[in-house]
């Protein structure tokens, strides 16, 4: 909160908009995390075009490019990585400056009015609307809109008008492209950018720059044409070139009533995916296809893209305009975030809204993300984050070898962005290592999903043989206990660091192994050939390692508290003062920002499921009352300071019937940006996180799980709803759920047959048909 405005009273509610109404400079950084627009191969977070003194994250992101910014620590350790990868602040497209009769706009400084600024995230575009007063008794009313298109994802596209409401006068403007940009999260106050090209004509300018060690290329081009009163008016600008820089500078009178619109057309490429010496002339040849097919063919088609991914993805909730307006701006970000349409490319934790955490993928992906995409997505959409950490396979496996680790035993990073490890954290790098896990576990959730059986001979077993080598040479042999421990670790709950035999990663390590031999023993069976290739290219000893994969599996140990009948979430958990969250002074919260850490890691405080994540995961495996019970202890000490935490408990609160609980971990998870729970939105979102916003509807209120090849729903509604509504997908069928307060429909989307189960009955609901027409099976 700042000068008493507050996030969560900031956005008007609204089923499809976000709606700020004047402007608060003080929440500015904010509002430009919130108004963010991408499409997969580039994102802008929602800075001004003109010029803006004020305080601003300047942010345009490029997928995939990238700089290594060089490690900074006070206390060298071996096996920290080199380097922290940054995901970068790339060249302004953005830019055009207006001045009135000479006084220069700047809404830090200008008298203005009437401010509003809409996200439509149903079509895809921000707008933004004001008056500007540049003297006594003059006013101009200033109307821009931008899309980044989700048909042509290397275009950018602005409409920028200026009408005179009361007076005679002039208007200049100045066009431009800068590459003189920098990246504020430096760890040395370095530029990453040097200027390779550019060029400048009436009308059309470029800019080539290049980053420094990695030396991607990224060219951004520009074309525009300018209306008045609609017509086309020709023009003859001062054309402005220099390093990194590149503009046309136009002066035009206008009456009072005029109206003066700019189009600006900009591309944006890299040398991901062209030839550095042909970038020029491909730009050029874009922004020549943009400037022909004109704004409203641009946008009609970038809306037709957007209409196609909410009839697969969209929630609809009667009764709760919160809740509506929150989950459509999750499954918005998400959507323009990662679209699957190229394998290099993953998810940050910011997506295309900022640059905290580098913008590079976490384990979040797996555990969080690929979900979503599992159900709203083509099969090939997550097949391709998979494939991304099967080909940073070879990558994990030296990740591991710096560790210590040998023989092909793979620590896939916890930071990344070509699979070399780069965070610099010692309990993150060296510690969290239960991030292996979730991406073995992301294979099986794909498999039950899509029924893609091949993917394990292809490219699934030989990432699960570099996770369990890994495993089994990370536990060790207690003779105290008689049994297997791993020791050091660092689980999901960040708040605890260095602890010993974390239930969680000592059960998913088992589940991965367990997973491992079955997958083994499968292809032993089904396709011997595949094996032996696999065991060949790993250098595989099967006999000596699956022996001791087997022996892990059978004697590992697992906390556990007789008395209470919960799992510990480590050894010597209950040693801790154990005392409800909200116990701690709310002027405290997020203690993140406000204890010591000695103080938080002393303290039984739960940044983010722990425990809670493994029963999550392999609840399957566990039934209601051991849910419960865990779900009681541990729910009540944590503290929700991760975005990925609400959304695991509302799940299992579903899961245990405490739907009031659910529904309010569920807003806080879907409105935790919108409302800025933790008080970081200045930084950018919480995109990965999103997904379990969508998470908690679709497998919390609605049950939806994979169970024995069919698709099993439980569905719960809160009381505040009416009804809700959502689409999912399981092996390439498309089917829409809807729930009400007395009764549950489907109807199958799709040409197959969609088995389902309900409550304990099997249905067959045929292709395009509903629950008025389905078979019940037996």
């Amino acid at each position: 909160m700042k000068n008493g405005l507050g996030m969560n009273n900031l956005f008007k509610y609204d089923e499809w908009l976000i709606i700020e109404e004047g402007f608060h400079p003080e929440l500015n950084r904010e509002a430009e995390s919130i108004f963010s627009i991408g499409n997969g191969h580039m994102g802008q977070r929602a800075n001004f075009e003109e010029n803006y003194s004020g305080d601003s994250l300047q942010g345009s992101y490029v997928a995939g490019v990238y700089y290594p910014d060089k490690t900074r620590v006070g206390w060298w350790k071996n096996g920290y990585p080199e380097y922290f990868a940054k995901v970068l602040n790339a060249p302004k497209w953005t830019g055009i400056d207006l001045s009135i009769d000479g006084k220069t706009l700047d809404l830090a400084k200008s008298k203005i009015g009437s401010f509003t600024r809409v996200l439509n995230m149903k079509e895809g575009y921000l707008e933004r609307s004001f008056i500007y007063y540049p003297s006594k008794g003059k006013s101009v009313e200033i109307n821009t809109r931008r899309f980044l298109s989700m048909a042509d994802n290397d275009l950018g596209i602005i409409r920028y008008s200026v009408k005179s409401l009361d007076f005679d006068g002039s208007a200049e403007f100045n066009i431009y492209l800068d590459g003189d940009v920098r990246n504020e999260d430096t760890n040395y106050g370095e530029k990453f950018w040097k200027d390779v090209f550019n060029s400048a004509e009436s009308g059309a300018g470029i800019i080539t720059s290049a980053t420094l060690k990695t030396d991607f290329h990224v060219t951004t081009g520009m074309r525009y044409v300018i209306h008045k009163n609609g017509k086309i008016i020709k023009i003859s600008p001062e054309v402005i070139s220099r390093d990194g820089y590149t503009a046309n500078r136009i002066k035009i009178n206008f009456k009072a009533g005029d109206e003066l619109a700019i189009y600006k057309y900009v591309s944006v490429q890299s040398s991901l995916n062209h030839d550095k010496n042909k970038l020029v002339s491909v730009v050029g040849d874009r922004t020549a296809f943009a400037l022909r097919t004109g704004y409203t063919r641009l946008f009609e088609s970038h809306r037709k893209e957007w209409e196609k991914i909410w009839s697969a993805s969209d929630v609809v909730i009667e009764g709760d305009i919160a809740a509506q307006q929150a989950i459509r701006f999750n499954i918005f970000h998400l959507n323009q975030t990662y679209t699957g349409k190229d394998e290099r490319l993953n998810i940050g934790p910011k997506g295309f809204t900022g640059e905290k955490y580098g913008g590079s993928t976490y384990w979040d992906t797996e555990a969080f993300a690929l979900p979503f995409f599992l159900k709203t997505a083509p099969m090939k959409v997550a097949k391709n984050l998979l494939i991304y950490r099967y080909k940073h396979l070879q990558k994990s496996i030296e990740n591991g070898a710096k560790l210590g680790f040998r023989d092909g035993a793979a620590l896939y990073p916890m930071v990344t962005m070509n699979g070399e490890e780069c965070h610099n954290e010692w309990e993150i790098t060296f510690e969290e290592i239960h991030r292996n896990g979730a991406i073995a576990f992301a294979i099986y959730n794909y498999i039950r999903h899509t029924g893609d059986t091949g993917y394990i001979a292809e490219y699934g077993l030989e990432v699960l043989i570099g996770i369990s080598r890994f495993w089994s040479q990370r536990t060790t042999y207690s003779e105290n206990l008689g049994k297997y421990v791993i020791l050091g670790v660092t689980g999901p709950n960040e708040y605890e660091n260095n602890v010993n035999n974390n239930w969680y990663t000592n059960t998913i390590a088992v589940w991965t192994l367990i997973y491992t031999l079955r997958n083994i023993a499968d292809l032993k069976k089904n396709n011997p050939a595949a094996l032996k290739k696999i065991i060949s290219g790993t250098s595989l000893k099967v006999k000596e390692e699956t022996m001791r994969w087997e022996e892990i599996t059978k004697t590992m140990h697992f906390p556990f508290d007789e008395k209470r009948k919960v799992f510990l979430q480590q050894d010597c958990f209950l040693d801790k003062e154990l005392k409800p969250a909200e116990s701690i002074p709310k002027k405290e919260r997020p203690i993140n920002q406000h204890w010591s850490w000695d103080r938080i890691l002393r303290s039984c405080f739960i940044k983010q499921a722990d425990v809670l994540q493994g029963l999550y995961f392999l609840e399957e495996n566990y039934d209601t009352e051991t849910i419960k019970r865990n779900f009681d202890f541990y729910e009540p000490m944590t503290v929700h300071e991760s975005s990925l935490s609400a959304c695991v408990h509302s799940i299992l609160a579903s899961r245990i019937g405490n739907i009031r609980k659910a529904y309010e971990l569920y807003l806080r998870t879907a409105r935790l940006d919108l409302d800025d729970y933790n008080r970081e939105v200045s930084d950018g979102l919480h995109i990965t996180s999103m997904a379990g916003a969508w998470l908690a509807i679709v497998e919390g209120f609605g049950g939806m799980r994979i169970i024995s090849d069919r698709v099993s729903l439980n569905p719960l509604i809160p009381e505040q709803w009416k009804s809700y509504s959502f689409h999912a997908r399981f092996r390439e069928i498309l089917f829409e759920v809807k729930v009400t307060t007395s009764n549950i429909r489907i109807s199958n989307l799709s040409d197959k047959t969609l088995s389902l189960r309900i409550s304990e009955k099997n249905y067959e609901i045929k292709g395009h048909g509903d629950m008025s027409d389905c078979k019940e099976n037996t």
